[in-house]
């Protein structure tokens, strides 16, 4: 077994799971329903004709540009796990449908029913691939049919466990702001810098509203406290890669080093409160945008977004001045302020010193 598992490419572990399935889940929710929520969100700002008016009807449903491209989140994800799990093409191409089922009959759970059905389906499929020679019928039937069967029996409990626990979390984080402001925020931006994604755990939690807020602000103290901090070891460069990039290319240093991440992970504990309790600041966009921090700044304009989505459905009155100050504050000048001022305390301490966030 462990030769015909090995020769298959099939290897049961956290890191394929939990870290590459669960990454490229992410960048297909981004290439889908991020992508599809910005040209939304350009279309209706912009008063651009083409990308407000619908372009296609299916099944008596109107679809826009933007709408088609979320419509396709559930495959976009099915495909890049497939992808990352090193899937053959029929495999590969057969997830098309399997995401779609898992994604539909999942609800609004779907992302966290397409990871593990696309996982299973994958590794079925990988594991009857080519072992005939009607290849091309038994691939598929077995994909398919193994992605179908378990999204009709298990999507629909994993797709409302999912958003249970998003709404416990999002309730608590109403009900207690400045404590889950705080976990929230440190939780999800550690998420972040960690080789998983944070992308992707927010969009399986639907999390949104305080709690979204919250994740943002965390997300953003990692990215920009690591650029700003990291300054003087990787210039413009570094402040680029890692304040609009990732802070995730810390990593290696941070197993070198753990102290370089205190002064990120604590302004992240000062600005995730700031931003729910002072600012009240809610990210109602799409929930993948509250793990992405200020990657291609979709944090903040996921906050955006929301403040967008929620004047046109009566929910805001209008986008004041307040809440642009509390965006920029949150996203860019308090993490950047906080981790500088924390990190110089480190180095005069000594437990930070030149060349330890050299990337």
């Amino acid at each position: 077994m462990k030769d015909f598992l090995k020769k298959k490419d099939i290897q049961i572990s956290l890191k394929r799971y939990g870290i590459d399935a669960l990454g490229a889940m992410a960048q297909g929710l981004f290439c889908s329903l991020l992508i599809g929520t910005i040209i939304n969100t350009i279309g209706t700002q912009f008063h651009i004709g083409f990308l407000m008016q619908p372009v296609a009807t299916v099944g008596g449903i109107d679809y826009t540009v933007g709408g088609m491209a979320s419509a396709m989140s559930g495959p976009a994800m099915a495909v890049a796990i497939a992808y990352a799990l090193k899937c053959p093409p029929l495999v590969l191409f057969s997830m098309i449908t399997v995401g779609f089922a898992a994604n539909a009959l999942g609800g609004a759970g779907g992302p966290l029913a397409v990871l593990f059905i696309a996982i299973i389906a994958s590794e079925f499929g990988k594991a009857v691939s080519k072992e005939t020679k009607i290849d091309i019928l038994v691939t598929p039937l077995v994909t398919i049919g193994i992605g179908v069967f378990f999204s009709w029996l298990i999507a629909p409990p994993i797709g409302k466990a999912a958003m249970s626990i998003g709404n416990l979390i999002m309730w608590a984080t109403d009900l207690q702001p400045f404590l889950m402001g705080i976990l929230v925020s440190v939780i999800v931006g550690m998420a972040l810098t960690l080789p998983i994604s944070s992308a992707a755990i927010c969009a399986a939690l639907l999390l949104t509203g305080k709690a979204g807020g919250a994740a943002v602000a965390g997300c953003c103290a990692q990215m920009i406290g690591f650029a700003v901090i990291s300054y003087r070891e990787n210039k413009v460069g570094g402040l680029v890669s890692q304040g609009i990039g990732t802070s995730m290319l810390q990593m290696g240093n941070i197993v070198k080093n753990p102290r370089i991440w205190i002064a990120p992970t604590l302004a992240s504990a000062i600005t995730g409160p700031i931003a729910t309790c002072v600012f009240k600041m809610e990210m109602n966009g799409a929930p993948i945008s509250s793990g992405m921090g200020t990657c291609g700044f979709v944090g903040p304009l996921g906050v955006y977004t929301g403040w967008v989505n929620d004047v046109a459905s009566g929910a805001k009155a209008a986008i004041t001045g307040f809440d642009w100050l509390g965006l920029i504050l949150i996203c860019l000048v308090l993490p950047a302020i906080l981790s500088l001022v924390i990190n110089h305390f480190l180095e005069k301490i000594g437990w930070v010193k030149p060349g330890d966030m050299k990337i």
